[in-house]
């Protein structure tokens, strides 16, 4: 027993130093946005367009817990508020994210601003074209990485490592837009994120915050002649960003209060979701059933989404509001 400790404690201790010598000496390394599954739930996030879309204020929040099974899951989190201001003829956003990875062993904090101009072009057809601002912080704690000239055979993670603390906090600005077209029962958008490509690394150049492509499609369709009341959606997202490509083939059913959807994310995971919404309140959960290899190990992904619709001050303003799902 005594024995095979050991061959497990000396083999820990190759793969953690190996991967951080990976981590940190590499001539360039790639970081990917924090991904969340209820895209119209967070709209914002999904493209900046959206900033105003639903012309009373509203009020998000979003709490994703990514494979709670496995060690040093992903835990992201995003609170946000936009709405209509008829005297800039478009919508205003802001959004806080907090993305925490490894039990807050690497960490992404951002603080947004946007700003969408929203313009009908016929009596059916509108667009809005948004523009994002942010700063984003990026840290390092670490106290909480694991070396191997940390380790006694015997008794493990006993020693100080002589590896020395570089630079453990990166601030940068990054800037994103988006564009959206919509009638009555169709929407369509595209969005492109961070712009400049900020550079983000801890303690090298030449590790770029990559371009990510977002494309969404979708369209609401009455079920019983009732326009809101029973309705089915199809919908289709394209994400890129550098080598990761993603897509998502999903639908929503909505009966009265009542809302169901699934999502297919290209061989990666099936999602099913379920949500309630009322006139001021919209409140969903779903589950990321993982079909990868990484298979059922992995306990799927758990996501929490809220809303808070505001009404509205003064006389009704001149802007047709987006018909998508909520979740």
């Amino acid at each position: 027993m005594k024995y095979n400790l050991e061959i497990m404690i000396k083999r820990s201790a190759v793969l953690v130093s190996v991967f951080f010598t990976l981590l940190l000496c590499t001539e360039k390394s790639f970081a990917q946005d924090p991904h969340f599954t209820q895209f119209y739930a967070n709209p914002i996030y999904l493209n900046p367009a959206f900033a105003g879309s639903h012309r009373c204020p509203r009020l998000c929040f979003n709490y994703r817990n990514q494979w709670p099974n496995i060690s040093g899951t992903f835990v992201s989190t995003t609170f946000s508020f936009d709405m209509r201001v008829d005297a800039i003829s478009g919508g205003i956003g802001l959004q806080f994210l907090n993305d925490d990875a490894g039990q807050g062993t690497m960490s992404i904090t951002g603080f947004s601003g946007m700003y969408a101009y929203q313009l009908a072009i016929t009596r059916e057809f509108s667009m809005a074209f948004g523009f994002e601002a942010t700063l984003r912080q990026k840290k390092l704690d670490w106290s909480k990485l694991n070396f191997g000239d940390m380790i006694d055979p015997r008794y493990g993670f006993i020693y100080n490592t002589n590896e020395v603390a570089n630079r453990q906090v990166v601030s940068y600005p990054d800037f994103s837009a988006g564009v959206l077209g919509f009638s009555k029962r169709f929407y369509a958008g595209f969005a492109v994120f961070h712009l400049t490509q900020p550079e983000e690394g801890f303690l090298f150049t030449g590790s770029p915050l990559p371009m990510k492509y977002t494309g969404h499609a979708g369209a609401v369709i009455p079920l019983d002649g009732r326009y809101g009341q029973s309705t089915i959606s199809p919908n289709i997202i394209y994400q890129q960003q550098q080598d990761f490509r993603e897509l998502n083939l999903g639908v929503y059913i909505t009966k009265g209060p009542i809302v169901g959807g699934l999502w297919y994310r290209n061989a990666d995971a099936v999602v099913a979701l379920v949500g309630f919404q009322q006139d001021k309140i919209r409140m969903g959960y779903s589950y990321d059933i993982t079909i990868s290899k990484l298979g059922i190990v992995t306990a799927g992904s758990h996501e929490i989404s809220l809303q808070l619709l505001f009404k509205c001050r003064g006389h009704r303003p001149k802007f047709r509001t987006v018909s998508c799902p909520s979740f």
